[in-house]
């Protein structure tokens, strides 16, 4: 049996970035650059991206389903004008699911025509840059929304290119999904109701959309493909429908994002390969059912590219233990970030896996939480794991897969400051945001 200890200093392979190392001095390297460096340059909580992790997951995505054409980095996991020029040197598509999103994009020189827009509230400005910019698809989300972008459309003498998102009626989460209405959320229109298929009339007859496919999206953190097929195999009846009645012949099927990855050594990674197989097999199956031509298959991954490639390194202050009941003591580790860089374990209960990263520790195993600083007894980032006893004050530890829906989703609460992010690659450091100062909050005071 593996020691604990010697355990806590492995890091396990399908967690942390494909680059990462323990050096025999016990400092976690990433791509040749010791995290001891960079938080020393960089100070602490600072956010590493392994570049050619990254890369490779857009390759890996590219190369199961079928040419990097079919693939759609979901910006919404994590955007940076250095991330929008990486999708674009990989040759990926980008979904922008806000105005601010598609400016990003845009200031990268992302080009237009690869652009998706999302969202279930596009004001008037947003549906006009798209149009103006010559965005490749706006996913449609309601008849307000399709009457405004044919009226905004129509004005800019164009015709925008369209898919509809459709409710198919399947909730996919980790391994399982459930066939149910799931018709009590804020997105798309519905199957069952018949409003899908309205909707997609609607933009067949407008003047100034163009009608090309259906989106739909199936869950989270979903490792196979039996929830994505369920609802291929839903929404291509839908395809069947409109081909015969409508006689439109729709070219894409956006299936959405969802993939998963391992945040904790006991979980397993995605099987991309056979994930898209799965699918794909599937999509082309039921479309042969059905007696119609199998539309192209685009997917959505964002945690999936982003996610594991990013490790946040914090530097441990207070070390205090507390009494749990009687005979049981609970070690806390507080940290200089917590969640105001990573709302997802407070926000959803999500787990993730730390390590000491500036040393080999090697003390007795003992029941421990990574804490935050904030002034909520929520702000907890890893909460039930048992670490070495020796870890103290002024060590670097690193939480790992924290690239998708982090930074994302950081706060200025308790006028903290975000994190600055850096990309590692063979050896070089490249600043990607700088740190956040007060100075910069309040810059934005009246």
């Amino acid at each position: 049996m593996t020691d604990p200890t010697t355990a806590f200093n492995g890091l396990p392979a399908h967690v942390w970035p494909r680059n990462a190392t323990r050096c025999a001095d016990g400092v976690v390297s990433i791509a040749g650059v010791p995290l001891t460096d960079i938080a020393e340059r960089f100070g602490t909580p600072v956010m590493v991206v392994d570049e050619d992790d990254f890369r490779s997951r857009c390759r890996d995505m590219a190369r199961a389903f079928g040419g990097a054409e079919h693939v759609h980095y979901a910006s919404k996991a994590f955007l940076t004008r250095t991330i929008a020029r990486w999708i674009d040197e990989e040759g990926l598509s980008l979904d922008a699911a806000s105005l601010g999103e598609l400016r990003i994009a845009l200031l990268a020189g992302f080009p237009a025509e690869r652009i998706t827009a999302h969202g279930n509230n596009k004001d008037d400005e947003f549906l006009r840059a798209c149009v103006d910019e010559g965005v490749g698809h706006v996913v449609l989300d309601s008849d307000q929304e399709l009457e405004r972008l044919d009226a905004i459309a129509g004005e800019a003498g164009r015709v925008q290119r369209v898919m509809v998102r459709v409710k198919p009626g399947i909730m996919a989460h980790t391994h399982e999904f459930i066939a149910t209405s799931h018709e009590d959320q804020k997105f798309g229109f519905s199957l069952a109701s018949g409003s899908a298929y309205r909707a997609s009339e609607a933009a067949v007859r407008a003047a100034n959309l163009e009608l090309v496919g259906l989106h739909c999206h199936v869950g989270s953190q979903v490792f196979d493909a039996r929830g994505f097929t369920a609802a291929a195999d839903r929404v291509l009846e839908l395809y069947s429908r409109i081909h015969s009645e409508l006689g439109v012949e729709l070219q894409d099927l956006d299936l959405g994002g969802g993939y998963g990855i391992a945040y904790t050594e006991d979980e397993q990674p995605l099987d991309v390969d056979a994930v898209a197989r799965d699918l794909l097999s599937a999509v082309s199956k039921t479309a042969a059912e059905l007696g119609i031509e199998a539309p192209n298959v685009l997917v959505e991954p964002g945690r999936a590219i982003a996610g594991p490639g990013t490790v946040t390194v914090y530097e441990v202050g207070t070390v205090k233990d507390v009494t749990v009941d009687e005979g049981t003591t609970r070690r806390y580790l507080s940290v200089d970030g917590g969640m105001s860089d990573n709302i997802r374990p407070a926000l959803y209960g999500s787990a993730y896996e730390a390590r000491v990263v500036s040393r080999n520790v090697g003390g007795r195993v003992t029941p421990t939480r990574i804490v935050g600083s904030h002034c909520e007894s929520g702000d907890i980032l890893v909460r039930d794991a048992e670490y070495p006893d020796d870890i103290r004050r002024g060590d670097l530890v690193a939480v790992a897969a924290t690239g998708a829906y982090t930074y994302a989703m950081s706060s200025r609460y308790n006028a903290f400051n975000r994190p600055a992010i850096v990309s590692v690659r063979d050896g070089e450091v490249t600043p990607m945001m700088r740190r956040e100062t007060i100075e910069d909050f309040l810059a934005l005071e009246g």
